[in-house]
């Protein structure tokens, strides 16, 4: 079975035109081939506007204090303190999570 590629010629990457020997890993497609480093900045592009786009949404809609003591009416009777306090800590905890999520993604 014939190559299709002549075997003087090396092997380089579509993208920026390194050969096979200037690289570590070059990985075939059909007919074009994409060096480790052409991979490594496609996925730092990838992250970036990932990122931009969780920076650009939104803040997520959290339930307020109010509206997790209402919840908290539901099931429990009486111990409004409690309620309350417990709301406000659970805010703060959805809060907490909310942004370690996106400096997490950095």
């Amino acid at each position: 079975m014939a190559n299709k590629e002549s075997s003087s010629e090396p092997l380089k990457c579509s993208f920026c035109g390194k050969s096979q020997k200037q690289v570590i890993k070059l990985i075939a497609g059909p007919g074009v081939y994409i060096c480790d480093e052409c991979i490594e900045l496609c996925t730092e592009i990838i992250e970036e506007e990932k990122i931009d786009s969780i920076e650009n949404t939104d803040e997520v809609n959290l339930p307020l204090p109010k509206e997790i003591n209402h919840s908290l009416n539901e099931f429990v009777i009486g111990q409004n303190d409690a309620k309350k306090t417990l709301a406000v800590a659970v805010y703060n905890h959805y809060k907490r999570i909310y942004k370690d999520d996106t400096i997490k993604d950095d």
